[in-house]
């Protein structure tokens, strides 16, 4: 990974060390994460929204176990040639149920995860994209067991 063309000071690495796990579930999250480490509630909003512009901090949102939700999950390969990748990336996030898709140097080289209520709907999803996409190769591996790990990166 290239360094961030943001620097990062301190305070920019505690905020970002205590954003990642347990967010703080209030009216004001922000102001609870101000008077964990020192700070002021708009401080913290502004530093967030910095490292969200440079692309530093890219999400932040809930991770919830979809079978306990009464849906499904699905990981999904595709075979993009390198000049449609954009255009199927952009295909791919437009469905709300696609938690992330990543690169990957394979034949199969773009990778992501597809949540939905049920696996009818996403193969349903699955095939608007090879209609939109015209990219016709795309395995569906649905989640036969769900590990979820605590990824918790120290900064």
């Amino acid at each position: 990974m290239d360094a961030p063309d943001t620097p990062l000071d301190d305070t920019d690495r505690a905020i970002l060390n205590r954003v990642q796990s347990d967010f703080p579930i209030t009216a004001r999250p922000y102001l609870a994460i101000a008077e964990e480490l020192g700070l002021t509630e708009d401080d913290v909003i502004a530093r967030v929204r910095r490292l969200r512009q440079a692309e530093i901090i890219r999400r932040i949102g809930g991770n919830f176990v979809p079978g306990k939700l009464g849906y499904v999950s699905t990981l999904c390969a595709a075979r993009v040639p390198p000049e449609k990748v954009a255009h199927f990336a952009e295909v791919v996030n437009r469905n709300p149920g696609v938690t992330h898709n990543y690169l990957r140097v394979n034949e199969f080289n773009v990778w992501f995860t597809f949540i939905a209520p049920s696996m009818d709907e996403i193969e349903a999803r699955l095939k608007e994209i090879v209609q939109e996409t015209g990219v016709a190769e795309i395995l569906n591996l649905p989640a036969t067991a769900v590990y979820k790990i605590k990824a918790q990166f120290e900064v």
